[in-house]
């Protein structure tokens, strides 16, 4: 276990925005990271459980408590039949993940290649894209809960995992009667592991996501090979800046900044009305709808590139991808908040439609 004092966040953050933390814990197993989750609670100093850093906006300031950076590593294959158990540490690259799953032909998750970060960080925001959820494939999640103070599995079914959120992002809750460091930035329960159920085929899930199909040449609902899956897959993310690329500005980012938002049918219809272009869309649960993001974004006068005009070497979207905000290089966490509240309010005032942030915010408020 390795400590740093005064640790420069914007180091471990994709966005490479970030102050100083008091203390930078390196964590390279389960139990260093309950030890020190467990210490800073009982001394009731703040906590943040950092992984890959791809979907995090530190403030300027910097974070008052302990950062634990997870480290661990393990991933461990249970063949059953027609499917393989995998059980993967948290510390585990989730981009390296998907690439052997596919190379040794199990499939599920070949659409979610790409996508920066740590494996404990999927099932928290239930990251998906191109037409699967990591949601699909979770079996359990094996948590250290900071109320109780033990271990245990959480089976999928327990998770709540929604479109973009799970149990473990709803941080305030703790349980009756109790409730974390208002200060902490991290919730009751902190992954250890994630065991997924993925089949043993060399053929991918059912394209399901137009997009890739047309990019595949296929008829949605048809499949493919995986590292076939995977390459349209990670040249329609490059094609938008959702490839880290050190070369490449418009990755500086923390992804998707806003989730699409979800409306009720009737508001739905009532918007479309009002505009002449149709408004992409997708059917959600309870009659209910949702809407893009990056369409409501461009239609609210805010296009590829833009930046505030008071803040012209600062924070922009990115000139590849509307729902990206990005760090050319010398923004500040408050220019980007900034940017991120002017874009909210503009949709708000345009539409009647308030957007939400994906990422988790540190410090700061939108």
């Amino acid at each position: 276990m390795k400590s740093t004092e005064s640790a420069a966040l914007r180091d471990y953050t994709t966005l490479r925005l970030g102050g100083v933390a008091a203390r930078l814990v390196t964590a390279a197993t389960d139990e260093q990271l309950v030890s020190v989750v467990r210490a800073a609670d009982a001394a009731a100093e703040p906590v943040l459980v950092l992984g890959g850093g791809s979907n995090l906006v530190v403030a300027d300031e910097g974070f008052p408590g302990t950062v634990v950076r997870v480290a661990s590593a393990g991933v461990q294959l249970v063949r059953d039949r027609g499917s393989v158990e995998a059980t993967v540490a948290a510390g585990e690259d989730w981009d390296g993940l998907v690439q052997r799953c596919i190379a040794e032909g199990l499939s599920g998750i070949e659409c979610l290649s790409g996508i920066p970060g740590l494996t404990g960080a999927t099932p928290i925001q239930n990251v998906g894209a191109y037409g699967q959820e990591v949601a699909q494939t979770v079996e359990a999640v094996r948590v250290y809960d900071r109320l109780r103070d033990e271990i245990l599995a959480m089976p999928a079914a327990d998770c709540c995992f929604d479109y973009r959120t799970s149990v473990f992002k709803r941080r305030a809750t703790m349980g009756p009667g109790a409730a974390l460091n208002p200060a902490s930035a991290t919730g009751r329960w902190v992954v250890l592991s994630v065991r997924l159920r993925l089949a043993a085929d060399r053929l991918s899930a059912p394209v399901r996501y137009a997009e890739l199909a047309k990019v595949l040449d296929v008829a949605e609902g048809c499949r493919v090979p995986l590292a076939e899956a995977r390459a349209a897959v990670l040249g329609l993310r490059r094609g938008k800046g959702m490839v880290l690329d050190p070369a490449d500005p418009d990755t500086r980012s923390a992804g998707s900044f806003f989730t699409n938002p979800i409306v009720p049918a009737t508001q739905f219809a009532s918007l479309q009305a009002t505009v002449e272009a149709p408004i992409p869309h997708w059917p959600a649960a309870d009659e209910q709808v949702k809407l893009s993001a990056a369409w409501l974004i461009e239609h609210s006068g805010f296009g590829k590139g833009f930046r505030l005009s008071d803040d012209p070497d600062g924070a922009r979207i990115s000139t590849k991808h509307t729902l990206a905000l990005t760090n050319p290089g010398n923004a500040t966490t408050a220019g980007l908040v900034r940017l991120a509240r002017g874009v909210r309010d503009g949709v708000l005032r345009q539409f009647g439609v308030e957007l939400a942030n994906e990422p988790v915010l540190v410090g700061v408020e939108l």
